[in-house]
């Protein structure tokens, strides 16, 4: 069982930066890819990027793809999405999510509940 807690959200202007952070329980987080997902109102939840079990390999949605990056920290079972150059597109909630997949997919093993990023043109 892995729990997720997501952390960073909040309420910037476009052109901004923002970091998220998701904090994982349980010793086997290094065995789970790690990826970001979001959901804007209205809108299906879509893949923004994704991590490898090590770190060494990471994936990202075209829409974010310069903008936003993914990293890991394993001794600290926790991952994270910097997020610069904000637009306001990209307003939504922002989940974390565990997959026992090399690679995460689109139906990963556990989800976070959630963080909300507003981004104010």
């Amino acid at each position: 069982q892995v729990q997720l807690v997501e952390s960073g959200g909040g309420l910037v202007q476009a052109g901004d930066s923002l970091r998220l952070s998701c904090a994982a329980s349980g010793r086997t987080f290094s065995s789970y890819s790690m990826g970001w997902f979001r959901q804007a109102p209205g809108k299906e939840r879509e893949f923004v990027a994704g991590i490898s079990w090590t770190g060494t390999r990471t994936n990202y949605a075209d829409s974010v793809k310069g903008r936003f990056t993914i990293s890991r920290d394993n001794a600290k079972n926790t991952v994270y999405l910097q997020m610069n150059s904000l637009k306001s597109e990209d307003t939504a909630v922002y989940y974390c999510a565990a997959d026992r997949q090399i690679r995460v997919t689109t139906a990963p093993d556990y989800w976070g509940q959630g963080t909300q990023v507003t981004v104010s043109s």
